[in-house]
Formats: structure tokens, sequence, C-alpha cells
């Protein structure tokens, strides 16, 4: 029987191919995850709203880690926290961020904490955190975060329907006090608008796939008059609002320096220690102080804006809260952090707060620095991974009802242990876990024991009808409950006078 060439060319081809098969049979595969297209992957798949939800589905369908590949490039979804405690336990392989085009290149977070790559540089940002907002620095900043809590009360007591805009005030004037020694005005306050408009845009400009040039970053290339590119117009006018919130805040600190009427502050404290800050140097500072508000603010109101809305919604669990501290405080003074100790369940119902409402529900994403290899699958270098926290917090298997305002599941009862604490879940984790967690906690806290001692939290009522809000999310990498109706009115009239004192905490 001769050979053709026929058969020689099918034998080279069938070689091939099972030495291809031979290779990959004992290498670690990605993990699984719905089919894509050829090309462009799974882009078509990626949902464009509360996209935590279609992940959470996803998982339940491959597991508690999957992924997708978008144009190229991995994206690894963990959606169980066992997995991201791996993740954590290789956080020096996790901890780099990728590449923004619109949110982190085109509008200017790029050298912000929040999107800084993994280096000497990200470590320099950590140093200057750590030393002003770790846990033992905090002791120093806890009569700005009481006074500016009853401040709060103040505004909430004369305009209880604007409960958005007290609570943007309310940390807006603790981290601007903090970070620059700014006083917010009563009203109108021109720096909290600032970075609050800056803030709005980071988060619009990050939601996955609501940028083409985040998946096809020549796109900036192309002139601006072609249909599409509408995006770049929008880009600049975010950057430089980007700009006037790392600049203005920070050139008004310097001037009341050389006026020597400069309060203590994260950048007073630094340009004192180094009076000859130049350059680069210079330059990271002003970006490390606009971090402080940019990492903050957001998330620390969504948290607070969720927890009257959980008290609207579980009028037990406010009254339950109401009734400890009027045994522990009684009703001569205003409660603050050093009562903290002396309320677990109010503490209870802080920590069922960060559970309950996702104020990150994915997290800021990260990207591997090399490959790895996390429950038995590969994840490759450069690969996007975004964890899923909501869908931690609301795993049945960990807190029954998840659902449900149940501070109870976090206070240990004889025979029967707390459930895992959610704050290990919602600050983040590896090396880039927030380095504000102690403000953030205390502010809350502040912000939630100062209300419930003064306040009553209800529904309200339009003609005879009780309205019910409903617990629904926006979209985006910081996302709040949707806007709610509620009233908040005084406990009594003992409680007015006590808004209206000044108080030594």
């Amino acid at each position: 029987m001769s050979i053709t060439k026929l058969d020689v060319v099918a034998a080279v081809v069938g070689l091939y191919v099972l030495q291809r098969y031979l290779s990959q049979k004992g290498s670690t595969p990605l993990p699984p995850g719905p089919r894509g297209l050829p090309l462009i992957g799974n882009v078509a798949d990626m949902p464009s709203k509360r996209e935590w939800v279609t992940f959470a589905e996803w998982g339940r369908k491959w597991g508690g880690i999957c992924s997708v590949r978008l144009m190229g490039r991995s994206m690894v979804i963990v959606n169980s926290s066992e997995i991201m405690d791996e993740l954590d336990k290789q956080g020096a392989i996790y901890s780099d961020r990728p590449r923004l085009e619109m949110g982190g290149e085109l509008v200017g977070y790029k050298d912000t904490l929040v999107l800084l790559p993994y280096g000497a540089r990200f470590r320099s940002f950590r140093k200057y955190f750590s030393n002003f907002l770790g846990p033992i620095p905090m002791e120093n900043h806890v009569l700005t975060v009481e006074h500016e809590s009853h401040r709060f009360l103040k505004r909430v007591l004369t305009k209880p329907n604007d409960l958005m805009t007290h609570l943007r005030k309310l940390a807006g004037g603790i981290i601007l006090k903090l970070t620059y020694g700014i006083e917010v005005q009563e009203g109108d306050d021109p720096f909290v608008d600032l970075i609050e408009n800056a803030n709005h845009n980071f988060s619009a400009a990050t939601v996955p796939g609501a940028f083409l040039v985040d998946f096809f970053p020549a796109l900036r290339q192309l002139p601006e008059w072609l249909p599409g590119m509408g995006f770049m117009k929008t880009a600049r006018i975010w950057a430089q609002a980007t700009a006037d919130m790392i600049e203005v805040p920070f050139a008004f600190t310097q001037k009341n320096m050389d006026a020597g009427t400069a309060p203590p502050s994260f950048v007073l404290n630094i340009l004192e220690e180094d009076p000859s800050l130049s350059g680069k140097g210079l330059r990271d500072l002003k970006f490390a102080a606009s971090s402080m508000y940019g990492g903050g603010a957001d998330t620390t109101v969504s948290a607070e804006y969720a927890f009257f809305l959980a008290m609207v919604l579980n009028s037990d669990v406010q009254k339950k809260a109401q009734a400890e501290i009027d045994s522990v405080i009684g009703n001569d003074r205003l409660p603050g952090l050093a009562d903290r100790p002396h309320l677990p369940y109010v503490n209870a119902v802080l920590t069922e707060v960060l559970r309950w409402n996702s104020v990150a529900p994915t997290g800021v994403p990260h990207t591997a620095i090399e490959d790895g290899i996390i429950n038995g699958y590969l994840i490759p270098k450069g690969s996007i991974i975004i964890a899923n926290l909501w869908n931690m917090l609301h795993d049945p298997d960990t807190y029954p009802d998840p659902f449900d305002f149940n501070p109870d599941r976090h206070i240990a009862t004889a025979g029967r242990e707390a459930q895992r604490d959610p704050r290990h879940v919602c600050f983040g984790y590896g090396r880039r876990i927030c380095p504000g967690m102690h403000l953030a906690e205390a502010s809350l806290f502040c912000a939630i024991v100062m209300s419930l001692a003064v306040f009553d939290i209800t529904k309200t009522v339009e003609n005879g009808i009780e309205i019910t809000p409903v617990h629904a999310n926006t979209s985006g990498i910081i996302s709040y409950p949707e806007p709610y109706k509620c009233t908040i009115k005084p406990r009594s009239e003992r409680v007015v006078s006590l808004i209206a004192q000044e108080h030594n905490f």
C-alpha cells in the first residue's frame, strides 16, 4: 500500500493534535464559566447593572470561583469567602489593580490609592494612612468624629427631610477636618460639593462595561468627531473635577499655613515634618490626601443611609437598641465613642448594617501580578479578579435568612457562637484592605448611637397610607440604597434641649 502526501499531512496533523492534548492534559485549568463568542469572549454576557446578582447566579452554577474572557483577558469572579481567604493568604500576588482607561487614565484616578498599582509608591501611601488612621492614632480623632456627629443631629432636627444631604455633610465634615483642617459650612459648602462631584464621576466612570474604551483602549487615539467618541468630552470634564478635588483643598491648607492659622490635619503634619517636600513627594501627598475623602466618604454615607432604612423597616430592632442606650447612658447626655464597649446590641446593629447593605458589592477589582493557583484553578498573570462581596454577605449557609435584618446573629449566647463577622469581608482583602476602616467604623457607630438616642425613625404616612420602602441598591463600585422616604422625629422634648446644648464628649 503506497503512502500519499495526504496521508503524511494527516499523520502530521494527528501527531500535533495528540501532542497538544498530552501537553494540556496535566495543565491547571481556568475556573469554569459561561461560554463566550470568538474574539470578544464574554463581553456580551456582562451585566450592565447590579452585576453582583448575575455573578452570584454564575456562582450557583459553576461554584465559588468562576471566570469569563473579555477580549482575550481573563476575569475571575470569586463568590466564596473561603476562596477569598486563599486570595488573602497570597496577597503579594493578587494585590495589584487593573488599568482602567476611563476612570483611571482619562478621568485621573490612577494616582489615587484606590487604583494605584501595587509597589513602593503604594506602600508609601499606606504608611501615610497607617500613621494617621491606625487604631492608636484614631484616638486623636475621637473629638472630631463626635463633634461633627452632634452637628449632624442639629441639622436633622431642623430639616429632617434632607437626610442624604446631612449624611454627606457629616462624612465630609469629618474627613475634610482631619485631612485638611477645613471646617465645613452650614448650608452649601464649596469643598463638600467639589469633592462629592468628583466622587460621583469616579463611580460612574468605573461601572464595568459602561465605557467601550475600557475594552478597546485604542479608541482614545481616534478623532473625537467620530460617532461614539463622546466619552472623550465627558472624560475631560470629569478630569478637571478630579484635578480640582486634588488641588483646591490642598491649596486652602497651604494658604492657612502661610498665614499661621492652619489647625492640625493630615496635610499639616506631613508638611511640617518635611517643609522641603516638593516635586513627586508633594504630588504624592496631594493624591494621598484626596484619597482619604474619595476612599471613605461614599462608603460611610452608604452605610449610614442603610442604617436609617433598616430602622424604618425594623421598628423592633430600633426599640431594643434604644432601650439599651437608655439603660446604659440615661437621658442627661449624648452617647459617644467611649460608650461603645458597653453597648453590645448597638454594636451588633452596626455589624448587621455592614452585612445587610453591601456598600461595595463587588469591591474594587484586583489583578494578578503573576500566575497563581487558587482552589485548583489557574489564575493567569494579568487576570482581573472580582470578589462578589454581596454574595458572601448574603450566603444563607453563613447567614440564615440573609435578607432579614437581624443584629442578634452577631451576638454570642450560651451554647451558640456569633456568626462570622462580616467586617472581614466588608473592608476588602489582601494588601488592599481598607486603611481607613477604623475611622469608618467610628463614624458609623457615632451616627448610629447618637441618632438612636434622640430620634424615632419611622415609616412616612401620606394621605393616611403608610409607605413601606424597599431595600434596593444602585449600581456601581460604591452602591447606595435607592432613595426612600422616612419620618425622623425627636423622641421627647428632653432630647431637643439635649441636641441644642454644647457638649464636651
